[in-house]
């Protein structure tokens, strides 16, 4: 074998050692290297942010949380935190890497994660036993995703989620609030500059019809 093959053949094994002994950074890092359009972030979301988009869900009424683009479970341990006993949590993405770490690291029955596309949550959702999701978290970059695929997951998750849930975005533009804007009746939104880089945060909320009407 020659000198240039071995060094190939070397190469990715070095390549996961190091990611592993990086430990979540290394992963995270790695999925942005392989599909940095569908990654937002070189870094992992703050506490601070964290707290603040998780601060509105009402954990007493919420049986499904579902999460797009969970990377390496930054927001996953705080909402199972939060969650009640008989709570799920659905996590859903593209990149089978991230999919992989979280099922090696994550051992809670609550928990599920689905190697997919955001725009087929409601097949998913279904396939886990439910009709209807309580809450709905993206981290996604909206304003790197190929054209109309952010409006289209924005619709299906308007049409996923409960009557008195919320869709809660955070993104480095206002892409992903705006998108929720046209198809949620009321938004919520904030800032945090505790995030590298800071955030733009979003709450659409699918109030119930009574609530519509009194509006």
């Amino acid at each position: 074998m020659k000198g240039n093959d071995l060094a190939r053949e070397r190469r990715p094994g070095l390549r996961s050692r190091m990611m592993r002994a990086l430990g979540p950074a290394g992963i995270f890092f790695r999925g942005f290297l392989e599909e940095p359009r569908m990654v937002g972030s070189v870094i992992p979301s703050s506490r601070v942010t964290i707290d603040a988009m998780l601060a509105p869900v009402d954990w007493d009424d919420c049986k499904l949380f579902v999460e797009y683009g969970p990377g390496v479970g930054t927001f996953c341990q705080p909402v199972l935190d939060r969650l009640a006993r008989d709570g799920e949590l659905l996590v859903i993405d593209t990149n089978p890497l991230f999919i992989d770490y979280l099922k090696r690291t994550i051992r809670d029955s609550r928990f599920h994660a689905v190697l997919g596309s955001a725009e087929d949550v409601e097949d998913i959702v279904r396939m886990i036993g439910h009709e209807k999701a309580d809450y709905v978290l993206s981290g996604l970059p909206f304003s790197t995703l190929p054209e109309g695929v952010g409006n289209s997951i924005v619709e299906a998750t308007h049409r996923v989620i409960r009557e008195g849930g919320a869709f809660l975005t955070y993104q480095f533009k206002g892409v992903a609030r705006d998108l929720t804007a046209r198809h949620f009746p009321r938004v919520d939104t904030g800032f945090t500059w505790l995030n590298i880089p800071p955030c733009v945060l979003a709450w659409g909320w699918k109030d119930d019809a009574e609530a519509a009407d009194r509006a």
